[in-house]
């Protein structure tokens, strides 16, 4: 069996969801946060301070994946949870309301990630999970209800910001990049700040691809395995974590972060590299989608300061702030055909075009994601 990494990290947001347990009511939790940035593994961690722990998980979004699936995964889901036989229900609200019964008493924790998944096929989804939240779950006043999403944007815009949930909320967190110490963590103390100074430089504090890397082999090496080899963890993870992210197909989102894989643009930069002629009708939605991928923290907005005021101006720019997004487009995308067949050669990150120019963003990212 595979030695499991330590729980790095987190501490702080760790402390917000003890502190939620000393209540006398029950709480409902909702965390957001990129896909792999360790929402999964903080409520695995939180979970040790409960003597029941439950969690369900939505099927990922395919394009045949219908609402009937999503619930007949759920009763199986309950079954294996509950330790029961298998139940066939129809409809969510059957489904919930069994989930409730079996919570309805002692020190529990519920757990509904990718929540987004879970109810995208059912327009009437969240009215239910509020149905079951006001009529079970609050009811047990030793119970944590806690649901995440890596679309964060869905999660804002159809729960944090809904009518229905409002009073509901006991805490919202937002899960950003591990910082540069906590990033230390996952080498051993004879190894260079370099050669860790390479590796966040491709990769960013995201923590699963943290854990992948081998501590044995140089930066060169673990990023050669990673992102220049057949079947490496970060060939295909773009495709990944974009399709399952964003609960509607548009092409919009990958032509931002292209235009910004370069340096920072303001909106009519975007706009302008973005949108042509026949894209007319995107146009007046190239706001929203600078929110959601700001939202899914893809791409940062960045204020001017004013000199006078010594406070931020009106004017603003945006960033692509995940550093291994610029990396793939950059650098593996385009050699995508080679790596497949075996015959990319990569030798060392200076090798790589424009790679001190990049370098600069790179670099500037983990800065700017480290300030206080």
């Amino acid at each position: 069996m595979s030695k499991r990494t330590p729980f790095i990290g987190r501490q702080y947001e760790l402390k917000r969801l003890v502190d939620t347990t000393k209540k006398q009511t029950a709480s409902f939790i909702v965390i957001k946060g990129r896909r792999r940035i360790g929402k999964s593994r903080l409520v695995e961690e939180f979970s040790k301070q409960f003597d029941y722990y439950y969690k369900f998980e939505g099927l990922a979004p395919e394009k045949n994946v219908t609402a009937d699936h999503q619930v007949d995964e759920f009763c199986r889901q309950m079954a294996r949870q509950f330790q029961i036989p298998k139940a066939k229900y129809d409809d969510w609200s059957d489904a919930l309301w069994a989930v409730g019964e079996r919570v309805s008493s002692g020190k529990v924790l519920l757990f509904f990630d990718e929540l987004s998944w879970m109810g995208s096929k059912d327009p009437a989804f969240l009215g239910k999970i509020k149905l079951l939240w006001d009529n079970q779950l609050s009811k047990n006043p030793q119970l944590v209800f806690i649901i995440c999403s890596s679309a964060s944007a869905w999660i804002e815009k159809n729960l944090l910001s809904s009518t229905g949930f409002v009073g509901r909320i006991s805490l919202t967190l937002k899960l950003e990049e591990l910082s540069l110490a906590e990033c230390n963590h996952f080498w051993p103390k004879n190894i260079s700040a370099y050669e860790k100074l390479k590796v966040l430089a491709v990769i960013g504090g995201i923590p699963k691809y943290l854990e992948e890397i081998n501590p044995k082999e140089c930066a060169e090496e673990n990023i050669k395995r990673l992102c220049f080899t057949d079947g490496g963890f970060l060939v295909k993870e773009f495709n990944s974590i974009f399709s399952d992210l964003f609960l509607r197909e548009s092409i919009f989102y990958k032509k931002i972060v292209n235009a910004l894989k370069e340096g920072a643009r303001d909106q009519s930069e975007i706009q302008a590299e973005t949108c042509n002629d026949d894209d007319y009708k995107h146009t007046g939605r190239i706001p929203e989608y600078l929110w959601e991928l700001e939202e899914s923290g893809f791409i940062k907005r960045d204020y001017t300061w004013n000199i006078k005021t010594g406070k931020d101006s009106k004017l603003s720019k945006y960033r692509l702030q995940d550093n291994y997004l610029r990396f793939y487009l950059k650098y593996i995308e385009k050699n995508l055909n080679k790596i497949e067949r075996g015959t990319f050669n990569f030798k060392s990150l200076t090798s790589l075009s424009e790679w001190n120019t990049i370098m600069g963003f790179q670099f500037e990212n983990l800065i700017l994601n480290n300030r206080k």
